[in-house]
């Protein structure tokens, strides 16, 4: 008990100490435990949502589950009726083995097809009768039909079947209500059973929204109670049973990313258990697709959140290490006293052990919570230190963010320990001699960590670098957005190791700074000088986490910006437009039955009725529609062929045809991409009906330049000639990069491009259906284009809209992981980095409470003392601020570009580039320009409150 008592007592004496250590644990405990919360919440919503995709692109319930299955045995025995009992109860326990609750279920069973026909019918009508239909069950009939007329059947046991038909099939039999039928098997005339339609039914939807009957699937069969169906033919064995069908609607929005695993196997088992025991089975699951594109996700976004909390986990580790490290050092005297005294090294290790545990159990309790609120700030990130206002992640703790935080836990609390498991080596002998040499190489320094970190960093740069070379080169495809964990791991590493050696050599600038104006420096800067040149180890770590922190927080936002710039003006750049949309065109082509036909007809008439006419569709009511700012037509022909009119080289190429103006106000196009503006090229286009635009591969293949004529035509149609006006790079949908192997002398196929007028092409060669893109207004939304086309039923036949792939492609999970991390590693990286260098100094300011009190008895004014501090900060800390910036834009500068890798390369157009924005370098500033103004404020606040005697009388104790 009295050791429990002298460790809270001193966790008391301590307790803004201990506060900052428990509040780096606790960090470090959030931010491992958000990593899988994180993960399970957005592949949750990601996964609904792709769910819910399912019901707009094939217009059935995402949950919906339907097993069919034919009954091959001719006769309904013993055996058969046993199949399909225990078909009935492995169905039965379908939700429960996929592990989600069934909204609605119901199944359905029919027999052979008879022959229909009136009781009262004549031979000749019994003989000229074709109608046909089985007897079928449908169970709860009474909740899942709408009777139009009628009554619904009675289950009647004198042989008499009362049935619910369709108004269709009423027709068929030509018979009305009441009337009674025969319904004849078609192998043994002596199976009859009479039949009285007794309702006609029809669809209701509103019986059940999930899982409603259709009657138009089923419009040929009378429809008895399930019950009567059952005793009469699946076990009474009167008719054999055909076909047999189940359907479920399964709660979808509750599948978890936990069950994808046992929602694939069930439907594995599924499909292996109908497969032949019955008959031929068709399993219609359409949520399987989609989640089994999800089942290797998790653990891919698993690894790039811990590559991309590679850098603040990086930074936390110094904090805690900090920390600990001031607090050893300020009891270092009280260690080697009770070391002096008879106490083990295992019993003080024991007292710190127990500290220690008591902090990490206060940041296990605490820090998941936290955890949650990281994972919610994640979830509404767009973009670097951007926020929407988006829907919350739905996010639940359980056993696996706890485990992940205890592993955290004892991560920590063995790190914190090493500064103590150090100090318990050193007798109050050692202690005073270690006090007197501030000036002391660092560990990291003896043993070359930075040269070693550096060394390592450049390495695998190189090897980065080759890869993307190789990539560019050979155009091979890479995975599109999977970010290898080392492009976020390899920048710490090198900003780390950049760090210490820049802090090797900091030292001797320093004392050179001060011998060259030792005459000359105030009282204020020289005693700073000489104080930093003389314990430049006790800075190290400062200045080292400074650098991290500024070093990092610059990548992060030049990464962050450079992902989210390069993908949306691919995105644009392959759209062309906010909208590029096709309506259908009516054309004298031929079905492709009717194409066997050609093979008689002469080469002429067969090159007349190969050359199709197309007819125009009106372009005015797309020029009304609200909302569009702008809109262009825009004729792509892909295969095209050139002739160049003075070598006579040849090859295919696209072919474009616009108008100049309306393209100019409508595609989008990245600056610096061309030579010039691409309104000027536009303006030389206009200039002459008969002008092109090539790309530089036709004028380099061909050897043509401007003013040289050049011949078009594609498959069918003569050659027209056109003049070159100018060479072009890159144009808006057009796809410079090499596609493939060609058998040219560099073995990579370039792709080729004329731009043309599209009046010239459809005059001079052919009419044929050309595309429409749409500016929007700033105001108006897709939504409102999609409703306007939709009133005035204008049939599309290919529809693109950029505005909509952003937003998805901004839920993609990995880019939200990519913003969502480094956005919040940014922020903790600073607000640790603030706790830091307030503990840092605080307690360096307490060491040195004598030295002030002893300058302020000499008589140096207070103002001079202030001038100390802060040039010792501006020789530490804003030095260490300088370091960071500069080596975080070498930084970018080298491992931002390997972020190319991460893209489909030879569909990465525009071309990758770095992208820095002000705004994130004006935030990074001022954010750490607070945080030294503050800290600095609180010195100084501190330093105030000093008196020289209190100061004095602790000298002397």
């Amino acid at each position: 008990m009295a050791i429990w008592t002298m460790i809270l007592r001193k966790m008391a004496k301590n307790k803004w100490l201990q506060l900052n250590l428990w509040f780096g644990l606790t960090l470090c405990v959030a931010l491992f435990s958000s990593m899988p919360l994180y993960s399970e919440a957005i592949l949750q919503r990601t996964l609904v949502k792709e769910l819910q995709s399912i019901q707009y692109r094939e217009a059935v319930y995402p949950g919906y589950v339907r097993i069919s299955t034919s009954v091959s045995a001719v006769e309904m025995d013993d055996q058969t009726k046993k199949k399909i009992s225990q078909a009935d109860r492995f169905v039965q326990l379908i939700p429960e083995r996929i592990g989600l609750d069934a909204l609605s279920f119901y199944q359905q069973r029919s027999t052979l097809k008879l022959k229909v026909y009136g009781a009262d019918a004549s031979e000749q009508e019994i003989k000229s009768q074709r109608t046909t239909g089985s007897f079928q069950s449908l169970s709860s009939l009474d909740k899942r039909v709408r009777i139009i007329d009628g009554r619904m059947p009675a289950d009647r046991t004198d042989g008499v079947f009362e049935a619910l038909v369709t108004q269709k099939f009423l027709l068929g039999a030509k018979r009305d209500l009441g009337e009674e039928l025969i319904a004849q098997s078609p192998e043994n005339e002596q199976t009859r059973f009479q039949v009285i339609p007794v309702g006609i039914i029809q669809t209701d939807p509103s019986a059940d929204p999930y899982l409603p009957y259709m009657t138009e699937e089923y419009t040929d069969g009378f429809i008895i109670p399930y019950e009567q169906f059952e005793r009469e033919f699946t076990q009474g064995g009167k008719l054999s049973v055909a076909n047999l069908e189940w359907r479920y609607a399964l709660k979808y929005d509750s599948l978890s990313v936990d069950n994808m695993d046992q929602f694939v196997s069930t439907d594995r088992d599924i499909r292996r258990y109908f497969k032949g025991r019955l008959g031929v089975s068709e399993i219609n699951i359409p949520a399987t697709e989609t989640i089994v594109s999800y089942s290797g996700i998790q653990s891919k976004l698993d690894l790039m959140m811990l590559s991309l909390y590679s850098p603040v986990v990086l930074m936390l580790v110094f904090y805690l290490y900090m920390a600990a490290n001031l607090i050893i050092e300020k009891q270092k005297t009280e260690i080697s006293v009770l070391r002096s005294r008879g106490a083990s090294r295992l019993q003080i290790m024991a007292a710190y052990t127990t500290e220690s545990l008591i902090l990490g159990i206060c940041a296990l309790a605490a820090g998941p919570f936290l955890g949650v609120t990281f994972t919610k700030v994640l979830g509404a990130s767009s973009g670097f230190l951007e926020f929407v206002q988006r829907s919350v992640l739905e996010v639940s703790l359980g056993s696996g963010a706890y485990k992940i935080a205890a592993a955290a836990v004892g991560g920590a609390i063995l790190l914190i320990l090493i500064p103590a498991f150090l100090a318990t080596r050193t007798s109050i002998v050692g202690h005073k001699q270690q006090s007197a040499r501030l000036n002391k190489m660092s560990f990291w320094h003896k043993t070359g960590l930075d040269v070693l970190l550096i060394s390592l960093a450049l390495y695998l740069l190189y090897n980065f670098n080759k890869r993307r070379e190789d990539l560019q080169r050979l155009a091979l495809d890479s995975d599109s957005l999977q970010v290898d964990p080392l492009l976020f791991l390899m920048p710490a590493v090198f900003a780390l190791g950049s760090g210490l050696l820049v802090l090797r050599i900091y030292p001797y600038l320093v004392q050179l700074l001060f011998w060259a104006g030792r005459r000359w420096w105030p009282p204020a800067l020289y005693h700073s000088l000489v104080q930093i040149s003389r314990s430049s180890g006790q800075y190290l770590t400062i200045k080292v986490f400074l650098i991290m922190t500024v070093a990092t927080g610059l990548f992060s936002a030049n990464a962050a910006r450079t992902i989210n710039e390069n993908m949306e003006s691919k995105i644009q750049y392959a759209i062309g437009a906010d909208m590029a949309l096709m309506t259908r065109w009516a054309s004298n082509k031929l079905p492709s039955s009717s194409l066997s036909a050609t093979n008689e007809l002469s080469e002429n008439e067969f090159a007349d009725m190969k050359r199709i006419q197309y007819i125009e569709p009106p372009f005015e009511p797309l020029q009304e529609l609200e909302g569009v700012a702008s809109h262009a037509k825009v004729f792509r022909k892909e295969g095209a062929q050139f002739v160049n009119g003075k070598e006579g080289t040849t090859g295919k190429t696209t072919l474009m045809g616009i108008n100049t103006k309306d393209f100019g106000e409508t595609a989008w196009m990245k600056d610096g991409l061309l030579n010039y503006h691409m309104n000027s090229y536009l303006n030389l286009l206009a200039s002459n009906p008969n002008a092109v635009l090539i790309s530089r591969s036709i004028a380099d293949a061909a050897k043509v330049k401007p003013g040289d004529p050049i011949r078009i035509n594609w498959e069918g149609h003569d050659q027209v000639q056109f003049t070159v006006y100018g060479i072009i790079d890159y144009w808006p949908t057009w796809n410079p990069l090499p596609s493939g192997k060609s058998e040219g002398n560099d073995g990579i196929e370039k792709p080729h491009l004329i731009v043309g007028h599209l009046s010239t092409i459809q005059n001079r060669i052919a009419l044929e259906p050309y595309e429409i893109w749409l500016n929007l207004n700033e105001n108006a939304t897709s939504q409102q284009i999609y409703e306007q086309l939709a009133e005035q039923k204008i049939s599309i036949v290919s529809f693109k809209d950029s505005r909509q792939q952003l937003i998805d492609s901004k839920n993609d999970p990995f880019r939200l992981a990519i913003n969502g991390v480094m956005t919040l590693g940014f922020a903790i990286s600073m607000l640790i980095s603030f706790f830091g260098f307030l503990l840092f100094w605080i307690l360096t300011f307490a060491g040195r409470t004598l030295q002030y009190g002893v300058l302020r008895a000499m008589g140096i004014p207070f103002l001079q003392i202030i001038g100390m501090l802060v040039s010792e900060q501006a020789l530490t800390s804003g030095a260490a601020v300088i370091i960071g910036v500069l080596i975080g834009n070498l930084t970018s500068d080298l491992y931002v570009p390997l972020f190319e890798m991460s893209f489909v390369t030879k569909e990465q157009v525009p071309p990758f580039e770095i992208v820095r924005q002000l705004s994130d370098y004006l935030q990074l500033y001022s954010i750490v320009g607070a945080t030294l103004f503050v800290g600095l404020f609180i010195l100084g606040y501190r330093l105030a409150r000093t008196r020289v005697a209190q100061a004095l009388k602790l000298g002397e104790e």
